[in-house]
């Protein structure tokens, strides 16, 4: 199903690499309690791989200097008002992205550095209300790497809004996840042929080892 889709779209003019530039930076997208803890109400223990993978990627990062974000959804009961909120019923009736809950930190395992920005924002795209493009403007980042979850939804979003502003887009396949494996694997598809390059951990880590940071 997924070769055929991608076949036929290549056969649109689809699907072109856009490779790495020379100035990285990884983004890691909500990794946090209310995503990974099964006591929350979407929580998901399947995503204990990604969480792992993306750890290993991190390592690599810091290693070489490379510059490392993280993002994290909260709301105000304000904030879900209207046809947002009653499309997102979560948002409201679950609880579990509640501003101030426990549920909207990160993970303790990633073990964030008081300089790594954390980007608290409202929507799906990391780009969206909060200051992650004049981070990266100021930082002259050409390439984000990014990881997290969930693949049809914030890794998404976040991979489109990079590719509008002409970046090296990368996501990293071992490093993302959904908590539906079809859902994964049908927009990481959709996701490598429209916005990004899809890669393994292996080679975006050897670009990381290998690439100076400047």
């Amino acid at each position: 199903m997924y070769a055929e889709a991608r076949t036929l779209y290549e056969r649109s003019g689809f699907g072109g690499r856009v490779g790495f530039g020379k100035r990285p930076a990884i983004v890691v997208i909500d990794m946090a309690r209310s995503w990974l803890d099964d006591a929350s109400p979407q929580g998901s223990s399947g995503l204990l791989p990604v969480l792992e993978n993306t750890v290993k990627l991190i390592d690599v990062a810091r290693a070489a200097g490379h510059p490392v974000f993280f993002s994290t959804m909260a709301f105000e009961k304000s904030d879900v008002a209207g046809p947002y909120g009653r499309k997102m019923l979560h948002l409201s009736q679950l609880g579990s992205l509640d501003a101030g809950s426990s549920m909207v930190e990160l993970d303790p395992r990633l073990n964030r550095r008081a300089d790594e920005p954390l980007l608290v924002k409202p929507r799906a795209s990391v780009f969206w209300g909060t200051p992650f493009d004049s981070y990266l403007v100021g930082g002259g980042i050409d390439t984000l790497i990014i990881t997290g979850c969930s693949t049809s939804g914030c890794v998404r979003a976040t991979a489109e809004s990079a590719h509008n502003v002409n970046l090296h887009t990368i996501v990293v396949r071992e490093a993302v996840g959904d908590r539906s494996p079809l859902a994964h694997e049908v927009n990481l598809t959709d996701i490598d042929l429209r916005y990004a390059d899809v890669m393994s951990l292996e080679d975006v880590s050897s670009y990381l080892k290998e690439t100076p940071a400047q």
